[in-house]
């Protein structure tokens, strides 16, 4: 059965399951990217990246993140919150680290993982639908929206891990 008919409809709710670390909750993410072409001068050019927006109008955009919670791996709760959030799935690829944070809101601090997601789809219908806009946007464009300092780093990361990781041509490596 295919992953676009499988997909809950309602979001996970209740912090019964919540996982915490020193008092902070665990909360984790994906940035979902694609390569839109390969025909450019660096990464930065050919690659898009998913913004949602923040559930309370006028924070702004970010990358989809929630809570991890005790019955899932991290890697599958970043792929849940992902598909709830922004309604797209894909391949969630080697962590890009961790973050502690301050909420904006209050006084609470988080601890945050981020991955990347290489998008192989995306949903018409997804839980948070009704609540988010989604957007592919360039990498700058991301950095200029997105409110979450680390979240911005997190970006930085995989933009510099596609850097060294692109097949480099012939002229580029004399």
């Amino acid at each position: 059965m295919e992953l676009k008919n499988m997909v809950a409809m309602v979001a996970r709710s209740g912090r019964q399951l919540q996982r915490y670390n020193k008092g902070r909750r665990q909360v984790v993410g994906c940035i979902p990217y694609r390569i839109k072409s390969n025909k450019g001068k660096n990464i930065e050019d050919t690659l898009e990246v998913l913004v949602i927006s923040a559930q309370r109008k006028g924070k702004g955009m970010l990358f989809p993140k929630g809570g991890w919670e005790s019955d899932e791996s991290i890697e599958k709760a970043a792929l849940r919150e992902t598909v709830e959030e922004a309604g797209v799935f894909g391949t969630v690829e080697v962590i890009l680290g961790q973050w502690v944070f301050k909420s904006k809101s209050n006084d609470t601090h988080y601890e945050g993982y981020m991955f990347p997601l290489l998008v192989k789809g995306q949903l018409d219908l997804w839980p948070e639908k009704d609540i988010r806009q989604r957007i592919w946007v360039s990498v700058p464009i991301a950095k200029e929206v997105c409110q979450q300092s680390w979240m911005k780093e997190a970006l930085d990361l995989l933009v510099d891990r596609l850097e060294s990781s692109e097949p480099k041509t012939d002229e580029e490596s004399i």
